[in-house]
């Protein structure tokens, strides 16, 4: 890597960053030696060396939300990543029965808690909608259960295509959908079974109500900040343009301290830490609805408790890409830190996890699942389909150990009783919690 002066202080010259020696990057997935003909210059890269030459290098969180989200570039605002012809396929994508247990951890929940008489279901990042659907079939299947609670959908979704693309998913195309300029959700409709459905750009447009919220792979495209440990101390990782060839860019080290240092731990041990202030500002902001309101919070992610050091890495084509060639091409990601999350929730609710996927769906029953669908199935080609995608979620070596579960609970969920009670009354036993426990219907 290089050494830059922080942005904000004192800002380099282009002459300047020329003479600065370059340092190792190869933990970045970018050798660095990538011949002119696969580094296309896209029309992100043209913005973002701009930007570069006119306020100086940039963190890479400020790359990642550039890369991803701006309004006009960006890639998430205009590209259908998902799937085979996307950059990369999700768990619902790959079998049904994943959403449909994620359906019944969810009712599983409501049943627990007290059969309110309604509650919101709120996705962040809900991909193509099809993992909302599978739950809300599930929803559907057990409507005996749920007769009587009026449930809506809420989707938190920034991408107007994905947006169109979920609501065909999920909505009768004969019903045209409301499009809204005033009000804090810019779509709402009525799914296939009837069920209310709005579109949001923030959590915090969603009305604060007894809600589930669920998060599947959306923390690990959250912008992260990276540093590095030098024997002067923690260093934040910028980007900046290489000084040799115009239209490239390269990573470079800040020479003292920066701001954003501050959400390092001081009784951080690794060499290398990603930090993702926008994923603990989302989860203090879940934890707050949660404790005033009720409900629960399920988060399924690549990610590790606390223990990875560089993780940030490009998708196209489902292959590994160099995160800084050809930017708006390709996916950026970095595995979620739960340590992180944990501490972001400050006490305010009770968290649970991680504990690996394999785990999980084991516990929720997803066995029993795979046998009632192979029983019912006398195509070959389908059998074969429902276990390969059994496979890809279940195998270590897959899905299995990668993908993590993790949940926020009101604190009186896990303990019993509530905070009004006498102390002449005993606190019931609570129902274990789902896919963190085995699965108690009750």
């Amino acid at each position: 890597m290089s050494v830059l002066v922080r942005p904000g202080v004192v800002l380099l010259s282009a002459p300047a960053r020329a003479v600065i020696p370059c340092l190792w990057r190869g933990k970045y997935f970018s050798s660095g030696k990538e011949p002119a003909e696969n580094n296309p210059v896209t029309p992100m890269l043209r913005h973002l060396t701009y930007k570069i030459k006119s306020t100086g290098p940039i963190t890479v969180a400020e790359y990642m939300r550039e890369v991803l989200t701006n309004p006009a570039k960006g890639y998430y605002v205009y590209h259908d990543m998902l799937g085979e012809k996307g950059d990369f396929i999700t768990s619902p994508e790959i079998s049904q029965i994943f959403g449909e247990l994620l359906g019944i951890w969810f009712i599983s929940e409501w049943m627990a808690t007290g059969k309110s008489a309604a509650f919101q279901l709120v996705e962040l990042g809900p991909g193509r909608g099809t993992l909302a659907g599978d739950i809300l079939r599930v929803f559907s299947q057990l409507g005996s259960v749920l007769k009587n609670c009026d449930i809506s959908i809420h989707l938190v979704e920034v991408s107007q295509k994905l947006s169109e693309i979920q609501a065909l998913t999920l909505t009768e195309e004969k019903i045209p959908l409301e499009r809204n300029t005033g009000s804090p959700a810019y779509m709402t409709g009525v799914t296939k079974s009837g069920i209310p459905i709005s579109w949001y750009r923030d959590l915090q447009d969603v009305p604060k109500e007894y809600s589930f919220y669920l998060a599947h792979e959306f923390f690990d495209v959250l912008p992260v900040h990276k540093f590095q440990k030098t024997p002067q101390g923690w260093r934040e990782v910028f980007i900046d343009i290489d000084p040799q060839v115009s239209d490239k860019l390269r990573f470079v080290l800040a020479p003292c301290a920066t701001p954003a240092e501050a959400f390092i731990q001081r009784d951080e041990t690794r060499d290398h830490v990603e930090v993702c202030p926008d994923a603990g500002v989302i989860i203090q902001e879940l934890s707050q609805r949660i404790a005033l309101t009720g409900g629960a919070a399920l988060i399924a992610d690549y990610g590790h408790d606390g223990t990875k050091t560089d993780t940030f890495r490009g998708f196209c084509g489902h292959k590994l890409h160099d995160v800084l060639i050809a930017p708006g091409t390709a996916d950026l990601t970095a595995d979620v830190d739960f340590s992180y999350l944990r501490r972001m929730v400050q006490g305010k609710v009770a968290s649970l996890g991680p504990i690996k996927q394999q785990t999980f769906l084991k516990n929720m029953g997803i066995d029993v699942r795979l046998k009632v669908l192979l029983d019912k199935s006398d195509e070959p080609s389908l059998r074969q389909q429902l276990l390969q995608g059994y496979d890809m979620l279940m195998n270590p070596k897959k899905m299995g150990e990668r993908f993590n579960f993790f949940a926020l609970l009101p604190h009186q969920r896990l303990h019993g009783g509530s905070h009004q009670m006498n102390a002449h009354q005993s606190k019931p036993s609570p129902s274990p919690v789902a896919g963190f426990g085995e699965l108690v219907w009750r």
